[in-house]
């Protein structure tokens, strides 16, 4: 019998393998040079000519809206919302590790229309991000709904500094729950970049935990608010609220363009994402839960 949590691909190929594991372990990842203070106090790179390469353009500086709102069709809305005072922190360090598995999203719609959106580093070439970043679902706009066309991924970004260069995908995953119903319980995906980058920046864990491990523990948000200068990245941290069996609730302060980033706790000294932040509210954000399924469909999609 069909599943929401079956998995769905924009190219025709089977299923990969689902794991039966309950958690994975992140890495800290093997960057091959050193940053080092430029003249004008930036952060400069003894990088190869490739990688120099795949950096000299500059990250787009323009603001762009939050691709839930692609979905969710309110050009003014707030999916992802601060609650009373802003708490959330820039993250200058972008190269410092968990921060640089936090990937800046450039999405480009089917349209050609362009959208924010965040994602985090499973594998050497796997991105974890929201269903919702890879297909568009209920769009009023003709051409719009179904696979974006393309996502550009920039691990680490600062402004408009790209640490570890951009790579652009055309290959994601989502499931049924998300792509044919819209069903907020099952917007997760994953975006398959065509080079290893995550071989460099490292990965983040996660994990299937239990209620009782989950309430009262305190979680971070990181990503690439729209509300904020274009490239900047921001956290916040607060105990989690509510769980339920697919949605992790919180207070943590987000803005549009987050969706997609991991909500990570620190159990055992390593940082372990436990949801997918997707969501908002009037007073509380939330993120789909990696439950049992969802786990097993991000570990099938590791590349």
């Amino acid at each position: 019998m069909p599943s929401p949590h079956d998995p769905v691909t924009n190219l025709a190929r089977e299923a990969p393998q689902a794991s039966m594991a309950q958690f994975a372990e992140g890495e800290i990842g093997g960057e091959d040079y050193v940053l080092e203070p430029g003249g004008d106090g930036r952060e400069t790179a003894a990088i190869d000519a490739t990688t120099r390469e795949s950096m000299v353009a500059a990250a787009p500086m323009r603001a762009l809206p939050d691709i839930g709102t692609a979905s969710f069709h309110d050009p003014d809305g707030e999916l992802e919302a601060v609650h009373g005072p802003d708490n959330r922190a820039r993250i200058k360090q972008t190269t410092a590790y968990p921060y640089r598995v936090n990937t800046s999203l450039l999405i480009t719609a089917s349209d050609g229309s362009q959208w924010i959106g965040t994602g985090w580093f499973i594998s050497s070439r796997t991105l974890v991000t929201a269903g919702h970043c890879v297909y568009i679902k209920n769009s009023p706009v003709a051409g719009r709904d179904g696979w974006v066309k393309s996502i550009q991924a920039m691990p680490g970004r600062n402004e408009d500094r790209l640490p570890y260069g951009s790579v652009t995908s055309n290959e994601f995953w989502t499931v049924r729950g998300w792509a044919d119903a819209g069903d907020e319980n099952y917007d997760y995906g994953a975006i398959i970049l065509p080079t290893p980058l995550g071989e460099r920046v490292g990965k983040l864990g996660f994990a299937n935990l239990p209620d009782a491990a989950l309430r009262g523990a305190i979680a971070n948000v990181t990503g690439y608010p729209g509300d904020k200068p274009p490239g900047e990245l921001w956290d916040d941290s607060k105990a989690i609220a509510a769980v339920s069996a697919t949605r992790v609730i919180y207070d943590i302060d987000t803005g549009g363009g987050q969706s997609g980033a991991a909500v990570y706790i620190v159990r055992g000294g390593r940082q372990l994402a436990v949801a997918i932040h997707a969501y908002g509210g009037a007073t509380s954000n939330s993120g789909t839960r990696i439950s049992a399924p969802v786990f097993a469909n991000l570990s099938a999609w590791k590349a």
